[in-house]
C-alpha cells in the first residue's frame, strides 16, 4: 500500500494553482505511485483570500501562518511557490525541522540565500527539489535519454532562447519588476529554465559566461494591485507609475566543460511570441531542436544516415509507454499541455520521496544552485563587461 505525503503548500497564485492541480491528478493517472500527496494545508497572504482559494483547489486546511505551517508535525512536505525573495525562509524554517522541501525556481531571489538554502539541506539530510517543470516534458525528457545514449555525440553547440511578449508598457509594475522581490527580471524567470534545461539534457556544466547584455527598455510601469488571474498579469490603464529595477532582456554567450560553446536569450518582449521556449543542440553525430509552443514534438538529426537521404525528424512524443511519461495519459499523439509538466514532477517527487528512482532527476537544492551561479555569473557579465568564470562564485 502507498504511504501518504501531507503537503502544505506555501503561497497562492499561478503557480498555487498549477501545483495544486498536478497535486490533485497525480495519483488517477499515475495509479502505481509508491507515495500519493495529500493536500493538507494551504497558506496564503492576510491580503489574499486563503479560504477561497483552498476551496476551489481541494485543500483540507487554510492557514495564513506560514511558521506554524511548515513546523506543523502533521506535515511531510513543503511546497514553496511564493515570489522569489520568500523562498529562504519557509525553507529554512522547514529543513530545521527536518522537512523535505520543495520551491519553485529560481531557488531563491539571490545567490547569498539560495547558497544558505543548499548549506541548511546538507546539514538536514532530507530530500530537496526544485520545480524546474520543463525537464519533465516528454520531449525535453526524450532529449535527455537520446543525449545518454551517445546518439549526437560530441556537443560542439548550444542555442537556447525564451521569448514572451507580455511585458509591454502597459504590464503594470507587478512583483516581476522589482529587484527585492524577484531579484531579476526575464532573467532568473526565462533564462533560468532554459539554463536548467541545456545543463540537463547535455549532462554538462557551464564554467564561463564569456558576455553578457541586461537591458531594462521600459524603466517605468503603470501601478496596479490586481493580481493574476489566468496569465501573468492583469494590464491596466493607471496613469501613476513606479521604476523598474530589473532586466526585461538578458542575453549571454558561455562555455561548457566539455568544450561546447553556448547562446542564452530570454526577454518578455519578443513581440510576436508567447511561450518561445527551446534549444537547438549539435553534435557531431547528430542535433536536437525544441520548441515549447510545439512541445508534444522533438527533433532529431541523424548525422550517421545516408547524406542522400538524411533529414531532420520531427517526433511525436506522445506514443503510449514508448516516451517518458505518457504511457500514465492518454492513446498515442492524444497530445499533452503545459499542466502535464507539473503533475509529472509531482509523480517523481513522490517516488524520490518514497526511495524510488524518478523517469529522470529531479533537481535538488544544490544542482538547482549551480544553475543560480550561471544566472549570477550572467549579470555580473553584463554589469561588468567582462567574462565571469563560474568557479569564482562559490
Amino acid at each position: 500500500m502507498a504511504k501518504t505525503v501531507n503537503v502544505a503548500l506555501i503561497g497562492q497564485g499561478f503557480m498555487g494553482r498549477t501545483h495544486s492541480n498536478a497535486y490533485l491528478k497525480v495519483a488517477k493517472f499515475f495509479t502505481n505511485l509508491p507515495a500519493v500527496p495529500v493536500m493538507h494545508t494551504s497558506f496564503g497572504m492576510k491580503n489574499e483570500d486563503c479560504n477561497a482559494f483552498t476551496s476551489r483547489w481541494g485543500w483540507q486546511h487554510c492557514s495564513t501562518d506560514w511558521e506554524k505551517t511548515v513546523r506543523s508535525e502533521e506535515i511531510d512536505l513543503v511546497d514553496i511557490v511564493t515570489p522569489n525573495y520568500m523562498h529562504m525562509e519557509p525553507a529554512l524554517a522547514a529543513l530545521e525541522a527536518g522537512k523535505p522541501v520543495a520551491t519553485e525556481k529560481p531557488l531563491a531571489g539571490t545567490l547569498a540565500d539560495a547558497r544558505k538554502m543548499v548549506e541548511a539541506a546538507k546539514q538536514a539530510k532530507v530530500p530537496t527539489f526544485v520545480w524546474y517543470n520543463y525537464r519533465r516534458v516528454p520531449a525535453v525528457a526524450l532529449a535527455y535519454q537520446l543525449v545518454r545514449e551517445g546518439r549526437i555525440g560530441r556537443i560542439y553547440h548550444v542555442r537556447c532562447v525564451y521569448l514572451q511578449d507580455w511585458g509591454g508598457p502597459d504590464t503594470p509594475l507587478a512583483w516581476r519588476f522589482q529587484k527585492k522581490l524577484a531579484g531579476s527580471g526575464a532573467h532568473g524567470d526565462l533564462n533560468a529554465h532554459i539554463v536548467d534545461m541545456a545543463r540537463f539534457v547535455t549532462g554538462d556544466e557551464i564554467v564561463e559566461v564569456t558576455g553578457a547584455i541586461a537591458e531594462t527598455f521600459i524603466k517605468e510601469r503603470p501601478l496596479a494591485s490586481a493580481g493574476a488571474t489566468g496569465g501573468i498579469v492583469q494590464k491596466t490603464k493607471s496613469r501613476a507609475k513606479g521604476r523598474v529595477d530589473v532586466d526585461d532582456a538578458v542575453l549571454f554567450l558561455a562555455r561548457f566543460r566539455k568544450g561546447a560553446v553556448a547562446s542564452f536569450e530570454a526577454t518578455r518582449l519578443a513581440t510576436g511570441y508567447k511561450n518561445r521556449n527551446g534549444f537547438e543542440i549539435h553534435g557531431e553525430k547528430g542535433a536536437l531542436r525544441f520548441n515549447f509552443e510545439d512541445m508534444n514534438y522533438l527533433d532529431f538529426y541523424d548525422n550517421t544516415e545516408d547524406p542522400k537521404t538524411a533529414s531532420w525528424r520531427h517526433i511525436i512524443v506522445t506514443s503510449g509507454g514508448n516516451h517518458p511519461y505518457v504511457g500514465a495519459w492518454w492513446p498515442d499523439a492524444h497530445i499533452l499541455g503545459y499542466e502535464h509538466g507539473f503533475v509529472n514532477q509531482a509523480a517523481d517527487i513522490m517516488h524520490v520521496l518514497a526511495r524510488r528512482k524518478p523517469v529522470v532527476p529531479v533537481p535538488d537544492f544544490a544542482d538547482a544552485y549551480e544553475t543560480q551561479r550561471v544566472l549570477e555569473a550572467a549579470l555580473l557579465s553584463a554589469k561588468e563587461r567582462t567574462p565571469i568564470k563560474i568557479s569564482e562564485l562559490k
